[in-house]
C-alpha cells in the first residue's frame, strides 16, 4: 500500500490539475496537416512511464501535470483469471511488478502468438492475489529508486475513476492469448465501455476490433489498428503487417486509425540516419485513416539526424512540409507537448527573445569535430550568438584553434607519427600527452579533425559519418571568418599563458592580441570580443592591455562564493562561466535544490554563464525527464543565466524561438521550470542516495594567481618538465570535484511545490 506521505502528495497532484489546464500553447488549427486539421494528440504510454513504474497512479499524474490539456492516456489491458482488466505494460506481470517476491514458484511457460514465452502471467491470479503486488519500473536503465512507493496495480476501471484522464486509451494487445486460455477481453471492453468513457481502443489483432466494430461505429470511441514490425505476422489473418500496410482500404472496414512505429514513417539506414520518410501518412489519410505514431523515448538513441534532440525528431512528424501524424505516443509525454504547444510553426528564421546569449563550445561541437572549420560554420547556422575558440600554441608560434593543448584530444595524432612525441608535462596534466606545442602548424595541419565522444562508457556517438571532417583553422582564419558571419561575438578561450611563456617561450597573450589586429577587430562593426580564462593573471594582463571584454570561468563545482572573492572577480572580469552543478547541485543525477550563486553574481554585476550544455540524455539530471529543453528553461527561467555555453547551439536557438517563451502566467504548465529537490521527496529514505560532501565556497585564495612570468628567451628543449609547478599554480587551489549528472528525466512534481 502506498504511504501516508504518498497518498499526500498524490491528493496535491490532483489537486493541482486546474492548473495544468491552463493554456495549452496550441497553434492556429489551421496550419496542420493532420486527417482533420486538427493539432496532433499527445498519447502518455504508461502515464509518464519514462520515469516512473509504468501504468502507476503517479506516472498518470505527472503525465497530466507536464502535458498538453487535452492528453491522452494509454492503459495496456491485461486480464486477470477472474477476467478483470488492470493497467500494466505486459502480459507478463515479472517485467513491471515485484510479484516474484510474493509468488517464488509462480513461473509458467506458456505459447504467446506462437511463441513460448517464460514469466508471471497475469491470467494465473485473481485480482485479489495481486492485491500486495505493486509496480516497479521495468527498465533497468530507468530510475528504480521510486519502486520503494509501493504503487499498486490498478484495475482499469480504478485508473479511470482516480486519475480523470482527458482521453483515455485502452490498448489490447493479446486477445487470442486470453481467448485461448478461456477469457475474453470482448466481454471485458465491451462491459468497461459502458461504465467508463473510453476514446480509443487498439489492437494489432483483426480479429478483435472486427469483433467490437459493431459495437462502437455510432459512438465516440475510435478503433485503431496497431501495426507491429513489418515482418511480424498477424494471428487472425497470418499475414504480415508489411501486408497489411498495402491495403488500407481494409484495414478501413474495421477501425478508423492506424497506429505504426515510427520506422514506418521516417525509417533509418544501418548508420541510423533517417532515409527519405515514406507515403504511410499520405496513404493513410487518402483512405481516411487517422495516422498515430510510436516508440517515442526520450532516453533511447534515435536517428543522428536529431542531434539527441527528442523535440526535433517530435517536429518531424507532425511540423514538415508535407505532413502531420494525428499524434505521438510517447513513454516522456512533456516532450511531444513541447514541440506541439510551442515549437511547431514557428519562424526558423526569426532572432528569438534577446536571452540567454547562446556561446558555442569548440562550435557545433556535437555534429562535427570540435574547433574545425564546419564546427563553426554549423554553430553559426544553428543561431549561435557568440563562436568561440580555444587558442593553442605551434612550436612555430602559431596561435591555432584546437580543442585542447593535447593533441590526443580532438585528432587523430594516436595514428600518425606525431604520437612518438608522446610525453607527460605535469604543470598541465598528470597524463601523458601529444602537445601542441611540439609540433608545427604543418604537422597539425596534416592530422585528422575526431569527434568528441563524451558518453563512450554509455555507447553513445556523435555524427559517426562524419567523425573526422573538417579542417583546423588558425587563430587569425578563425576571426577573420567571424567577422564575416552574422553573429554578436567572439569568445577566445586562454590558458597556459605562464607554462607556455617560462618552459616554451611562447607568447600566447601576444599571439592573441596581434591575431586581432591583424584581422582589424578595433572596427567598431566586428563581433564584440570576450576572453575567457580560467587564470585571473590572464585576465589581468589583457584588462592591463585592451578594453576587451573579459569572462572568469571556475573550473571546479561550488556551492558559494565568498563577497571578498566576487569583489575581486569584478576587478578583472565581467562575467563568469559556471559549470552546471554550481547552479543545481544533484546527488546521484538527483537535483537537491539551487544554490544563491547567480543572484550574488548579479548582485556584483557579473553576468552568468552555465557551461557545458549537451543534448545527450545522459548528460542531463533525471529532474529534466531527459529533454535538453527542460533543462535549459530550467537554467534560464530559475537559474536565471545571462548565457549557455554549449555543444549544440541549434537547441537552444531553438528553444529561442519558441511560441510561449514569452508568455509568461499564461505559458503551459510543460514550460515550467523544474523544482529543483522535488524528485528526491518522492523517494523512500531505503532508496535515497548517500548524503553527498558540501561542495566547496569559491573563496579568494582559489582565484588569486602568481603575475605572469616573462617569456623565456632559453625556453626548455624537451616538452616534459620534472619541476614542480611552482611558476603555473593550479587555476584553483582547492581539489576538483567529479560530478555526476548522468541520464534524464523531469519538471514535474515542480509544480506540486507551489501548491
Amino acid at each position: 500500500m502506498p504511504s501516508l506521505r504518498l497518498l499526500l502528495i498524490l491528493f496535491l497532484v490532483q489537486s493541482a490539475l486546474v492548473a495544468a489546464q491552463r493554456s495549452g500553447g496550441r497553434n492556429s488549427t489551421s496550419l496542420w496537416k493532420t486527417l482533420n486539421g486538427d493539432a496532433p494528440i499527445v498519447i502518455a504510454r504508461g502515464g509518464f512511464s519514462g520515469l516512473f513504474p509504468d501504468s502507476s497512479t503517479t506516472a498518470y499524474l505527472l503525465s497530466l501535470l507536464t502535458s498538453l490539456p487535452d492528453v491522452v492516456v494509454l492503459c495496456d489491458v491485461q486480464l486477470t483469471k477472474d477476467n478483470i482488466g488492470i493497467c500494466a505494460p505486459d502480459v507478463k506481470l515479472n517485467n513491471a511488478t515485484n510479484i516474484a517476491s510474493f509468488f517464488p514458484n509462480g513461473q509458467k511457460s506458456y505459447f504467446v502468438n506462437g511463441f513460448p514465452q517464460k514469466g508471471w502471467f497475469s491470467l494465473d491470479y485473481s485480482l485479489n492475489d495481486l492485491a500486495n503486488v505493486s509496480l516497479t519500473q521495468g527498465l533497468f536503465s530507468r530510475p528504480s529508486v521510486f519502486d520503494g512507493n509501493l504503487y499498486p496495480i490498478n484495475t482499469v476501471e480504478q485508473m479511470a475513476r482516480d486519475v480523470k484522464p482527458p482521453g483515455y486509451w485502452l490498448n489490447i494487445q493479446h486477445d487470442l492469448f486470453f481467448r485461448e486460455h478461456n477469457l475474453s477481453m470482448r466481454s471485458f471492453v465491451l462491459g468497461v465501455s459502458r461504465r467508463t468513457v473510453v476514446d480509443y481502443i487498439s489492437s494489432p489483432e483483426v480479429s478483435f476490433l472486427t469483433s467490437i466494430v459493431q459495437r462502437f461505429r455510432a459512438t465516440r470511441t475510435k478503433l485503431v489498428f496497431r501495426f507491429l514490425l513489418p515482418d511480424a505476422i498477424e494471428p487472425s489473418t497470418n499475414q504480415s503487417y508489411g501486408s497489411l500496410l498495402k491495403n488500407l482500404t481494409f484495414v478501413k472496414t474495421f477501425a478508423s486509425g492506424i497506429l505504426v512505429p515510427k520506422i514506418y514513417i521516417w525509417p533509418v539506414d544501418v548508420n541510423s540516419y533517417l532515409l527519405p520518410h515514406t507515403s504511410v501518412v499520405s496513404d493513410a489519410h487518402t483512405e481516411g485513416l487517422q495516422v498515430f505514431a510510436a516508440d517515442f523515448a526520450n532516453d533511447v538513441p534515435s536517428a543522428y539526424n536529431y542531434s539527441y534532440d527528442p523535440v526535433t525528431e517530435a517536429l518531424s512528424f507532425i511540423d514538415n512540409p508535407d505532413f502531420s501524424v494525428d499524434g505521438l505516443m510517447s513513454d516522456f509525454p512533456i516532450t511531444p507537448s513541447e514541440a506541439i504547444g510551442c515549437f511547431a510553426h514557428v519562424n526558423r528564421k526569426s532572432p528569438g527573445q534577446e536571452k540567454p546569449v547562446i556561446v558555442s563550445h569548440y562550435g557545433a561541437s556535437g555534429f562535427y569535430p570540435g574547433s574545425t572549420d564546419l564546427a563553426y560554420q554549423k554553430a553559426v547556422e544553428d543561431g549561435a550568438d557568440v563562436i568561440d575558440c580555444s587558442v593553442q600554441m605551434t612550436s612555430d608560434g602559431i596561435p591555432v584553434c584546437l580543442t585542447s593543448i593535447d593533441l590526443l584530444t580532438g585528432t587523430t595524432v594516436a595514428q600518425s607519427p606525431l604520437y612518438a612525441r608522446l610525453t607527460k608535462v605535469p604543470d598541465i596534466q598528470n597524463a601523458n600527452g601529444v602537445f601542441s606545442f611540439n609540433a608545427t602548424w604543418a604537422e597539425i595541419q596534416g592530422l585528422k579533425p575526431l569527434i568528441s565522444k563524451p558518453f563512450s562508457d554509455y555507447s553513445l556517438q556523435r555524427n559517426p559519418a562524419y567523425a573526422n571532417t573538417g579542417r583546423f583553422m588558425t587563430l587569425e582564419e578563425f576571426l577573420k571568418f567571424a567577422k564575416t558571419q552574422p553573429i554578436s561575438g567572439v569568445l577566445l578561450n586562454v590558458k597556459w599563458a605562464a607554462y607556455l611563456a617560462e618552459k616554451q617561450g611562447l607568447d600566447v597573450i601576444n599571439a592573441v592580441l596581434t591575431g586581432l589586429r591583424n584581422s582589424s577587430y578595433n572596427d567598431p562593426k566586428s563581433p564584440e570580443i570576450t576572453i575567457q580564462s580560467t587564470d585571473s593573471a590572464i585576465l589581468t594582463k589583457f584588462k592591463q592591455q585592451t578594453k576587451y571584454k573579459l569572462m572568469y570561468k571556475v573550473d571546479e563545482t561550488i556551492r558559494d562564493a565568498q563577497n571578498s572573492t566576487l569583489a575581486d572577480i569584478k576587478g578583472f572580469a565581467d562575467s563568469v562561466a559556471i559549470d552546471k552543478s554550481s547552479i543545481f547541485p544533484d546527488n546521484n543525477a538527483f537535483l537537491m535544490g539551487t544554490s544563491d550563486i547567480v543572484r550574488k553574481l548579479h548582485a556584483f554585476g557579473l553576468e552568468a554563464y552555465v557551461f557545458t550544455l549537451r543534448n545527450e540524455f545522459v548528460s542531463q539530471a533525471w529532474d529534466f525527464f531527459s529533454d535538453p529543453i527542460v533543462e535549459i528553461n530550467s537554467y534560464v527561467q530559475a537559474g536565471e543565466v545571462d548565457g549557455i555555453i554549449t555543444d549544440y547551439p541549434g537547441t537552444s536557438k531553438a528553444y529561442k524561438r519558441n511560441s510561449c517563451i514569452n508568455k509568461g502566467k499564461e505559458a503551459p504548465s510543460f514550460m515550467d521550470p523544474v523544482q529543483p529537490g522535488a524528485l528526491l521527496q518522492l523517494i523512500t529514505a531505503q532508496y535515497l542516495p548517500p548524503a553527498a560532501a558540501p561542495l566547496p565556497v569559491l573563496t579568494d585564495s582559489d582565484v588569486a594567481e602568481q603575475p605572469l612570468p616573462p617569456v623565456s628567451k632559453n625556453p626548455s628543449t624537451t616538452g616534459g618538465s620534472t619541476g614542480s609547478p611552482t611558476s603555473l599554480p593550479s587555476p584553483s587551489a582547492q581539489p576538483r570535484l567529479t560530478t555526476s549528472v548522468s541520464v534524464s528525466i523531469l519538471m514535474l512534481l515542480g509544480c506540486l511545490l507551489l501548491f
